[in-house]
């Protein structure tokens, strides 16, 4: 199935009820097909900005969470997994916050979940601004699973950091 639609399935289907990280995680992992791919709990205290606290975006948390297990399958290195791992998100996320303003959950919803998760609810955002953000970073980090988007993701990398020294 394709990521953005078994994503959007997660999230608006009431009897999956699944978080912005859960979808976001779920998704890419069986779109990267990683084992385990209907275990999505470690995700579960992500969703709000990591235990609704508003912090960063749960579909950036839970894309971070699949894009290590892809790394970790992928590089042997340990070492070249992290960085391939904090190198690609950090580019996710500074195109995130262009195209969404922020990277934190309270400034895109405009609830702090905590107090008001009614609210948020009863607003319908998590329908459409949450579920935008959501495809926006699946639709990012979904080409990753080919094995050419990898390898330019990572000669990318490798580039940007020779360009550091």
């Amino acid at each position: 199935m394709d990521p953005v639609a078994r994503a959007r399935h997660l999230c608006l289907d009431e009897e999956a009820s699944f978080g912005c990280a859960e979808a976001t995680y779920a998704a890419l992992t069986e779109h990267f097909g990683l084992p385990n791919i209907s275990d999505s709990t470690e995700a579960m205290a992500l969703n709000g900005g990591i235990a609704y606290s508003g912090g960063t975006c749960g579909a950036l948390t839970g894309a971070a969470l699949a894009l290590g297990r892809l790394a970790g399958s992928r590089l042997s290195d340990r070492e070249l997994a992290k960085r391939a791992t904090r190198g690609l998100l950090q580019e996710l996320m500074a195109e995130f916050a262009a195209v969404n303003g922020s990277t934190q959950c309270r400034d895109l919803t405009g609830f702090d979940l905590v107090s008001d998760h009614e609210g948020f609810l009863d607003s319908g955002i998590w329908e459409t601004g949450c579920q935008t953000q959501i495809e926006f970073v699946i639709r990012r980090m979904a080409p990753l699973t080919d094995g050419r988007g990898w390898d330019t993701a990572l000669a990318g990398l490798a580039a940007a950091e020779s360009d550091q020294d």
